[in-house]
């Protein structure tokens, strides 16, 4: 039961996390923010509750698919980073 319990909660947080996400980037109409950052932060954290889930269920396929799937989407979310910065130096911000 407790398991079910911390199930729920990561996904109640996790949920959260993506409406606050998306309702920031709607406050700026013409945002610097690309597809990658958003991509890899979405899977950043999908990968972050899979890989709960599995520590939970003690299912440790499941927990090492979501580490992995984390890690990927860091590096998205970073090279979407990478790219945002570039562009502000090309157009002097």
């Amino acid at each position: 039961m407790k398991k079910i319990i911390s199930l729920l909660a990561v996904i109640t947080l996790a949920g959260s996390a993506f409406g606050v996400y998306a309702e920031d980037s709607k406050e700026t109409p013409h945002s610097n923010i690309n597809q990658d950052q958003i991509d890899g932060r979405v899977n950043e954290t999908k990968g972050a509750v899979k890989e709960f889930t599995g520590k939970v269920l003690d299912d440790k396929g499941m927990e090492i698919e979501g580490n992995i799937e984390k890690n990927v989407g860091k590096a998205q979310a970073g090279f979407g980073d990478l790219k945002k910065d570039v562009k502000d130096l090309k157009e002097g911000k």
